[in-house]
């Protein structure tokens, strides 16, 4: 599975279009009011039935496309390997195996290998980054109180 390949930055013209695009979208999805709209491909004239939530999920893409961001989709049940965890983490492959043997993070094992669930990837790094916050306003705390602060 390739969860950390092919991502690419989308281009000033796609960009562009993207956010063209997600204006156009958003005004459409709240007109509708079925949950399996028809939506048709104007250069063939295909007609295709998509789900609203579907819809949805392509007006996020959209968006995030429009603001320049890189994407990538990942079905929440994927498992991935301890490198590209250690990859979507920002860690080294050993600091992983860590936090895995720590219990940190959920794992199973397919033969020796190691496999971590991308949800569970996500949720540690979710917290992770919820305790740097933390973190940083105890020092801004600390430091307000030893006066380390101009008024």
């Amino acid at each position: 599975m390739a969860v950390l390949e092919h991502i690419n930055k989308p281009s000033k013209v796609d960009q562009k279009i993207a956010s063209e695009s997600y204006d156009a979208l958003v005004a459409v999805i709240e007109q509708l009011s079925s949950e399996q709209p028809e939506i048709e491909i104007e250069e063939t004239g295909e007609k295709i039935k998509i789900p609203l939530s579907a819809l949805k999920l392509l007006g996020d893409i959209l968006k995030a496309m429009g603001q320049g961001k890189f994407i990538s989709l990942v079905p929440v049940a994927t498992e991935v390997t301890t490198q590209a965890a250690a990859e979507i983490l920002g860690c080294s492959r050993p600091h992983l195996v860590k936090l895995l043997e720590e219990g940190k993070i959920a794992y199973t094992k397919v033969g020796k290998h190691r496999r971590i669930k991308f949800d569970d990837i996500m949720k540690y790094r979710k917290q992770m980054k919820q305790q740097q916050k933390q973190n940083i306003i105890d020092i801004m705390n600390l430091d307000e109180e030893a006066g380390m602060y101009d008024s």
